[in-house]
């Protein structure tokens, strides 16, 4: 890292070293998940087993990475804000620069050396001109507006906004007061997990949940697709939470969502329902898949789970039908799955 003391560097070669070893647990229990889930005779216990291995080492390395982290902070090598956010932005030992997930090991933006320059400083100009409107807008706009949809008589539950690296502090703040404003009882995004430390100090200022989403990617240690990756943002704020897309979850990790919600129902936003098969399968009719659409459903009837549902139809409509009628008929599954 650049810019730092002789007193700094080698306390980021501490932090640095601390974390090798926990790193490399993850990476041997991510290696070992993605073979035994592509053997021919793997069982779904086998996956199972392998997965939680890989839990604890995340959860591991998260508490390794606080406590390291920490002890940095309060010692003579301290690093200002600006080194302290760039060392997060460039990764982990053993694992590589990630960037800030916007795009390569160029930091924030993806750009770095060798990166588009013209594109990036329009990019960065576009990002400051939304930066602005966002922090001049009245909050009176976003209450009309929940006004007009309690009167159509609709609940907002979550709003979702692209909470991130390339966010500033006061837009992400901007960002908490416009979901209360419109009576939201959260908000959902899709940021890289290592953001979800920052993020989750402003969901526990402002008392109000965050969902984190996902789709099948258990490879990425930035992306929300394995269980260790939503178990890393729980443990920095209560607030920190997981909307979680129940076929991706099982396409991704080869078996159903169902003991994770049931573990971690109170951090639970909300779900996605679609049905996929294991191993990065197909989305299917639903019931043909692998997700447990039918037992999802009766578990949250049968707990008085508070989050809600919502269909998602992303399969395959066959010629002669329409979106409509499948549509239709995945409201007649949930009616009698819960019936």
């Amino acid at each position: 890292m650049p810019g730092l003391n002789e007193t700094q560097q080698a306390a980021v070669r501490e932090y640095g070293a601390v974390l090798a070893e926990p790193q490399r647990d993850v990476n041997a229990a991510r290696t070992a998940l993605h073979e035994t889930s592509f053997s021919a005779s793997a069982t779904s216990e086998d996956i199972l087993g392998k997965s939680e291995i890989l839990s604890a080492a995340e959860r591991r390395l998260a508490q390794t990475r606080f406590d390291a982290f920490r002890k940095l902070q309060s010692s003579p090598g301290k690093l200002n804000e600006q080194q302290a956010a760039l060392l997060m932005q460039q990764g982990l030992p053993g694992r590589g620069n990630q960037g800030g997930g916007g795009g390569g090991g160029g930091g924030r933006a993806g750009g770095g050396p060798g990166g588009n320059q013209p594109f990036d400083a329009a990019l960065r100009g576009r990002s400051e001109e939304m930066r602005k409107w966002r922090l001049s807008q009245p909050m009176d706009k976003f209450k009309q507006l929940r006004k007009m949809y309690e009167d159509a008589g609709v609940d907002i539950r979550l709003v979702k906004f692209g909470l991130g690296p390339a966010m500033s502090d006061d837009e992400v703040d901007y960002c908490f007061q416009v979901a209360k404003a419109m009576g939201a009882r959260g908000i959902t995004c899709e940021p890289p997990v290592s953001e979800t430390r920052r993020l989750g100090e402003f969901a526990t200022k402002h008392q109000l949940m965050i969902g984190y989403h996902g789709h099948s990617n258990v490879t990425s240690p930035e992306s929300f697709g394995r269980p260790g990756s939503w178990e890393q943002a729980f443990y920095y704020s209560k607030y920190n939470g997981a909307n979680i897309d129940i076929g991706h979850f099982a396409a991704g990790n080869s078996v159903p969502a169902t003991e994770f919600i049931k573990r971690h129902a109170d951090r639970i936003t909300n779900l996605h329902l679609k049905d996929r098969k294991f191993n990065e399968g197909e989305n299917m009719p639903w019931g043909q898949g692998d997700s447990q659409v039918r037992e999802i459903l009766q578990l949250m009837k049968r707990e008085k789970y508070p989050f809600m549902a919502t269909i998602e139809l992303e399969y395959r409509v066959p010629e002669g039908s329409n979106v409509m009628t499948k549509l239709a008929k995945c409201v007649t599954f949930c009616r009698e799955a819960l019936a």
